[in-house]
């Protein structure tokens, strides 16, 4: 894997972990998860857990990037999710 692929692999991963466990947009995802299997099982925890979430997410990114890393299929969602999150990490500093 080429040090692009990893950083735009590494950027995604970010960004989908944050989306996942701390973001507005997939709160209602969280909460149905913590309704199914109860606020204080570990499926809940792992929806809202960044570090868990983040374990499973980088397996998943990482067989895209080995699979597609040279292709615009990985390329240019990978640089969308990670602009995205340089973008809310700057707001976040520079506010």
């Amino acid at each position: 894997m080429s040090l692009t692929a990893f950083l735009l692999a590494l950027g995604a991963a970010c960004r989908i972990t944050r989306l996942i466990t701390k973001d507005t947009l997939a709160a209602g995802f969280r909460t149905q998860v913590a309704d199914r299997f109860g606020d204080d099982s570990q499926a809940a925890y792992l929806v809202s857990c960044g570090w868990c979430a983040s374990v499973w997410v980088a397996a998943a990114v990482t067989v895209y990037a080995l699979a597609l890393a040279d292709s615009a299929w990985f390329t240019v969602p990978t640089t969308a999710l990670s602009l995205s999150y340089l973008v809310g990490v700057a707001s976040r500093w520079l506010d």
